[in-house]
């Protein structure tokens, strides 16, 4: 069995953050593992409040997974403040998975901000490096590369830009826009282009979180990341056709859906 570790946030409310991670990994198979940067106490609706995990109990927790049980793949979620950026960075050069999938977190589906705005130099100076793919939306593409999106050809120059700051592939993904669902991957030569009709449902809490953790358990599995990014977008498409009308804000995608057909849909 594939191992996969995600390095990131906690949800209480189970459907993004960490919580969505294993769902997603253990879904495809993986042996899905976690270190907790930050507690997040959030729902469908708001973000309440956040607190921060120490920077020795990240390290410490990467530690424990990497003595023992050696991931095949690491998933990087949201890093809140340059201290947990270097904790994590830190150990990701001292380990060096083999592949390393970098969500950059910086808003809560509901708009709440988690991440520092201030903080973004480090991301970029500190963990962007590390990344095999790099996964900005829209508007963290946009704060990345420093310029605004408004068509694909703006995608494809983000993502440019955002390659050259070091990382091997970059998926600027499209689900911000309007129109077709479209996602653009950079290899640093080629441009990949991702498309599925647009589902008209208000729950999507987590798709982002679920899209780098199935890309994460595709690398694991030994999928090119062209094909990984496919069967990830696949992956995430149906768990939004299928997904969830639970609490009162943007509902979650359904992570199990293959496996509970009878799951009525949102």
């Amino acid at each position: 069995m594939k191992k996969v570790l995600t390095i990131a946030g906690s949800d209480c409310s189970g459907g993004a953050g960490v919580q969505a991670d294993l769902k997603t990994m253990s879904a495809h198979g993986c042996f899905a593992m976690s270190v907790i940067v930050s507690v997040v106490a959030e729902n469908t609706a708001r973000v309440i409040s956040i607190e921060d995990v120490s920077p020795k109990m990240i390290e410490d927790q990467i530690d424990a997974v990497f003595e023992d049980i050696v991931p095949d793949a690491v998933k990087v979620g949201m890093l809140s403040t340059p201290a947990c950026m270097q904790a994590v960075a830190g150990k990701l050069r001292q380990y060096q998975p083999a592949h390393v999938v970098i969500d950059p977190v910086m808003y809560a589906k509901n708009g709440c901000p988690l991440m520092d705005p201030d903080s973004v130099g480090a991301l970029i100076e500190t963990v962007l490096p590390l990344a095999t793919v790099l996964t900005p939306n829209i508007p963290e593409a946009e704060c990345i590369a420093k310029m605004e999106i408004h068509s694909v050809e703006d995608m494809e120059e983000a993502a440019r830009r955002i390659h050259a700051m070091g990382c091997k592939n970059v998926l600027v993904k499209g689900g911000h826009a309007i129109g077709n669902a479209l996602d653009v991957l950079f290899d640093g030569e080629q441009f990949h282009h991702y498309e599925t009709e647009r589902i008209d449902t208000k729950n999507t809490h987590g798709t982002g979180c679920t899209l780098s953790s199935a890309i994460a358990s595709n690398l694991a599995l030994g999928y090119p990341i062209e094909e990984a990014v496919g069967r990830a977008k696949d992956y995430v498409t149906a768990g939004i056709r299928r997904s969830l009308a639970i609490g009162k804000g943007c509902g979650p995608l359904n992570h199990f859906y293959a496996f509970f057909p009878e799951e009525d849909e949102a």
